[in-house]
């Protein structure tokens, strides 16, 4: 192969090689964002995880099926009574509308709520940013029984509407599952949301 030869073949490699650099970058710049960028979990995504096989019914932790009428678990009966009467009895009316009211978590053990916020902060990386999600057993409104998280998403759409009515509020701005009793909300309305856990006086104790 002459000179001029081996030089027009290598001038024609170099933008092939050129361009696989630049896709290969744009493929690890795509895959570290999807990576690092944070997006809302849902609630069950929040509630999943390896307890350690000590998040027991008797701890709060709930089967899918419980619904705010299950007397047998902990998790609904150790709810404050006020906050589960208001509950029962807007299930009660929901229903004629056929909405059921699932609870995915109500009272928790401070046991299982430490654990839960041991892997929020492995899930987000940081004590900082598992704050959003996950209280610390000294401020948490389930460990003291004055909280529950509803499922499905109609229930929640259904409260969002008729809550007030019951003087049941969503507190938080991103947990629209989370709602908690605000008894003057039935003559004013519910107060404005906090965007998240953070913003709440509460969790400053």
């Amino acid at each position: 192969m002459s000179q001029i030869t081996a030089a027009r073949t290598r001038a024609r490699r170099r933008p092939i090689a050129v361009g696989l650099i630049v896709v290969a970058a744009a493929i690890i710049g795509t895959l570290v964002y999807q990576s690092t960028s944070s997006t809302a979990p849902s609630l069950s995504e929040i509630l999943q995880g390896d307890h350690g096989g000590t998040a027991t019914e008797a701890d709060g932790a709930l089967p899918d099926t419980v619904t705010v009428f299950d007397d047998e678990y902990p998790g609904v009966t150790n709810l404050d009574p006020d906050l589960l009467q208001a509950l029962r009895k807007a299930a009660t009316d929901a229903a004629h509308d056929s909405i059921e009211f699932y609870i995915n978590s109500g009272w928790r053990s401070p046991e299982y709520q430490k654990q839960l916020l041991r892997e929020a902060v492995s899930k987000y990386g940081s004590e900082k940013e598992a704050a959003r999600w996950v209280a610390t057993p000294d401020t948490s409104s389930h460990v003291s029984g004055e909280a529950a998280d509803l499922r499905p998403l109609r229930t929640t759409e259904w409260l969002s509407e008729n809550g007030a009515e019951y003087g049941l509020c969503q507190i938080y701005g991103n947990e629209p599952w989370h709602y908690e009793l605000r008894p003057q909300s039935i003559d004013r309305g519910c107060p404005p949301m906090y965007a998240d856990p953070t913003g709440d006086p509460r969790m400053r104790q």
